[in-house]
């Protein structure tokens, strides 16, 4: 049986590359790549921030991934708990509409798909994946960042859909 709701969704897409301000600092990080409005006008990108979807407000304090894989803030709050329910939604929402590609903030402890910073604040960036990015690729979804969008307009190329026949 197959569950998938039909849209024109293809790219999970966090929104805050999108020009919405739910980062952690209350700022977005939007790009001005012409690609993404078109794939917005589309309709082909839903997006998600996956720590406001977690329970973490806007402004919150920042925070990274420690090696033991617990998230936290400077402070020593422990966060992982909405971090990973906010990873959990947005498998939920690829699953839920098919979707294989995503298109995440680059060295986030939620998106970061290569780098993240080392989880001791002290501004260096570490080879790691964020805990949303690991479980999408956990699950079969290509994950990418915004230096990556070359890569993700070729997936997105070779995944697009047969046109009708006559």
């Amino acid at each position: 049986m197959d569950c998938q709701q039909s849209s024109g969704f293809r790219v999970l897409t966090s929104a805050c590359l999108l020009g919405q301000p739910v980062r952690y600092d209350g700022q977005a990080k939007g790009l001005a790549d012409p690609r993404l409005a078109q794939w917005e006008k589309a309709g082909l990108l839903l997006t998600v921030c996956p720590e406001v979807e977690g329970g973490l407000s806007v402004p919150r304090p920042p925070a990274e991934l420690g090696v033991n894989g617990r998230v936290r803030t400077e402070a020593g709050e422990d966060v992982s708990l909405a971090f990973h329910r906010g990873a959990r939604v947005a498998l939920a929402l690829c699953q839920r509409y098919g979707i294989r590609l995503a298109l995440l903030k680059a060295n986030s402890p939620s998106c970061g798909n290569t780098r993240i910073y080392s989880g001791r604040f002290d501004g260096q960036l570490v080879v790691g994946e964020g805990v949303t990015a690991a479980l999408l690729r956990q699950h079969g979804i290509e994950v990418f960042n915004e230096a990556q969008l070359d890569q993700l307009a070729q997936a997105l190329d070779k995944t697009a859909p047969a046109p009708a026949a006559d």
